[in-house]
C-alpha cells in the first residue's frame, strides 16, 4: 500500500494511544500520536491492529479509536445503523431495577445489610443525561459510550483491551475480581522506528 492508496478508517484520540507489537499488553511499541489517521485493518476482541500511511503496523486498544466519517450513502439508499443503543439501555435499566428492588427490601427490613450486599454485588451502572445527549457505563465491555439517539461510540475505556478468549459473564453471586493495576508502557531500548516513520520517534 502506497501513501497515495492509503485511506484512514479512524484517527487516534487527541492525547495518543498507546500501541503493542502484538495483542499482549507485555510487548509495547512506540505509542501513537495525537490525531495520527490509521487504518483498522484486524480486530480480536478489544485489540485492533491499525496500519499508518508509511505502513508501520501495530495492536492498539480498539474501544478508543475515533472513526472517520464516510461518504454520504447514495440517494435512496438507506443508513446503516450500527452500534444500536437500545439493548444497552435495556440493560443499564434491568440493573438499576435489581438494585432499587434490593433497596426496598433493605428499607422494608427484608433484607439485612450482608443479604443487600450480596444482592448488588457485581452490579455497575452509570448514566448521564444532558438533552440529546447520553453517555452510559457497559460493564460488559468495561468502557463509557456516548450516545446521540441513534449510536454509540466509545468515549472512554476502564481496563486493558482482551482477546475474544477472554470475554466472560460476570456472577453477581461471586466476589468481584481485583481491579487491574496500573499499566506503564515502556518503549523498547534502541532505536526504533516509530509511526511517522522517523527513528526514535515518540
Amino acid at each position: 500500500m502506497t501513501i497515495e492508496d492509503f485511506r484512514a478508517t479512524h484517527v487516534v484520540p487527541h492525547d495518543g494511544l498507546a500501541a503493542w507489537e502484538a495483542p499482549d499488553v507485555s510487548r509495547p511499541t512506540e505509542p501513537l500520536d495525537p490525531l495520527l489517521p490509521v487504518r483498522l485493518i484486524d480486530r480480536r476482541g478489544d485489540w485492533g491492529r491499525i496500519v499508518c500511511a508509511n505502513g508501520w503496523s501495530a495492536w492498539v486498544d480498539g474501544r478508543l479509536l475515533v472513526a472517520v466519517p464516510q461518504e454520504p450513502p447514495a440517494a435512496g439508499q438507506p443508513l446503516a445503523r450500527t452500534a444500536d443503543p437500545r439493548p444497552l439501555f435495556a440493560r443499564v435499566e434491568e440493573s438499576l431495577s435489581q438494585y432499587r428492588r434490593a433497596a426496598e427490601d433493605l428499607a422494608a427490613g427484608r433484607l439485612d445489610g450482608e443479604a443487600f450486599r450480596r444482592r448488588t454485588r457485581g452490579l455497575r451502572v452509570g448514566m448521564v443525561v444532558d438533552g440529546e445527549s447520553v453517555w452510559l457505563y457497559d460493564a460488559e465491555h468495561e468502557r463509557w459510550v456516548y450516545c446521540d439517539g441513534t449510536r454509540l461510540s466509545t468515549y472512554a475505556a476502564s481496563a486493558e483491551p482482551v482477546g475474544p478468549e477472554a470475554t466472560q459473564v460476570v456472577d453477581p453471586r461471586q466476589p468481584p475480581p481485583e481491579e487491574p493495576g496500573d499499566t506503564r508502557v515502556v518503549p523498547p531500548a534502541g532505536p526504533v522506528t516509530g509511526p511517522s516513520g522517523q527513528p526514535g520517534d515518540v
